[in-house]
């Protein structure tokens, strides 16, 4: 029996449109993250070099297992370099159509903006906020059953991490309020 005959096709009716029109191929991304790793590396490489990067009398000294980490990083993003200019055929492909890309920044924003909102509302605020907003605005659940189970989640991170646990957790000003 082949994979074919087994192979289910299900349609997704959210999938992003075939026709949508390309934001970036995959040469561009490829040298575009490699020059960021590049970057990345000669920053870690620099500062831990700055920290010491050889043996003293009671072993390696702080920066030297994470220079050479460093070494290794920068090697990887030349030959990053090296083969998305050597393999500039496959480059011309798409890597992210416009409704592909809006799939994910519907994901990544409200994770960035969870993130910033933590600082200042607290974990559990924060959490509640994009639990309840995925469920509502990406997943198209009704609203009183996403309210619910971002409370639920929420309650139940908070007394099995906070109470049970003890474990320190940023807080805001609604913890704050109820003496946490």
């Amino acid at each position: 029996m082949s994979d074919t005959e087994i192979e289910i096709v299900v349609d997704d009716p959210t999938a992003p449109e075939a026709d949508s029109p390309a934001v970036a191929n995959t040469g561009s991304v490829d040298v575009i993250v490699s020059l960021l790793l590049l970057a990345l590396a000669a920053t870690l490489g620099y500062d831990n070099w700055r920290t010491g990067i050889s043996w003293d009398s009671t072993g390696p000294q702080p920066g030297y297992f994470p220079f050479y980490l460093s070494v290794i990083l920068a090697g990887a993003s030349l030959y990053g370099l090296g083969a998305a200019y050597l393999s500039r055929r496959e480059a011309a492909e798409t890597f992210v159509t416009r409704a592909q890309l809006r799939r994910v920044m519907a994901v990544f924003v409200p994770t960035l903006l969870f993130c910033l909102a933590t600082q200042f509302l607290g974990l559990y605020v924060a959490s509640f906020l994009l639990i309840a907003g995925f469920m509502r605005l990406v997943g198209k659940i009704a609203l009183w059953k996403s309210l619910l189970t971002a409370f639920l989640f929420t309650a139940i991170t908070f007394v099995t991490f906070d109470i049970a646990f003890d474990v320190i957790m940023p807080k805001g000003p609604l913890e704050a309020a109820f003496g946490y």
